[in-house]
């Protein structure tokens, strides 16, 4: 009786300690996208900016800026959804039309020279950059978390109390951020 006692206390420790690893790590991952949230965040509050700077010395680029505009209203949209992968394909779409923002804006030197710009180009490129840091963050806690939730014995307090995978964030190397941006004039 004492030895079945001892089994049943272990095994209750351990459903405890394994909940409690899930719980921990989930939280991580929430913590996680809510550092992505802030950086797309701030990154939407620059492109505005940046596009105003830009139409000053090159009004005659409307299409451009039509693009960069509905990609950014798309990408806000698909950041209200939560859903990693639909963020991740607006965010392709907001990344290549950036880009192509970019590429016109090499075409005035006049435009580059300015401190506003020059300062708006560099506050963008810092939000990139932390974009893709606190996107490796999120799919390492992501990683952690899967791996815990599909690996033996943990895979069976995941089914016991409903915990599932999770998307990573990736960036679809196929896509728009991944190519070279052209413009034609």
């Amino acid at each position: 009786m004492t030895y079945f006692l001892i089994v049943l206390a272990v095994v209750i420790i351990w459903l405890i300690l394994a909940y409690n690893g899930f719980v921990r790590l989930n939280n991580r991952v929430k913590e996680a996208w809510s550092d992505i949230e802030v950086q797309l965040k701030r990154r939407y509050d620059l492109i505005p900016n940046i596009v105003e700077s830009v139409k000053g010395y090159a009004g005659h680029e409307k299409g451009v800026f039509e693009k960069v505009t509905e990609a950014r209203t798309r990408a806000m949209n698909a950041d209200a959804s939560g859903d990693p992968k639909a963020i991740a394909q607006a965010e392709n779409m907001l990344s290549g039309a950036l880009k192509t923002l970019f590429a016109v804006s090499e075409n005035y030197p006049s435009l580059r020279a300015t401190e506003n710009f020059q300062k708006l180009q560099d506050e963008l490129s810092d939000t990139e950059n932390k974009i893709q840091a606190s996107r490796r963050f999120y799919n390492g806690n992501v990683r952690d978390f899967n791996t815990k939730v599909e690996t033996f014995p943990s895979n069976l307090i995941a089914g016991m109390f409903h915990f599932t995978t999770k998307e990573f964030f990736d960036i679809d190397e196929k896509g728009p951020e991944g190519q070279p941006v052209q413009v034609k004039f």
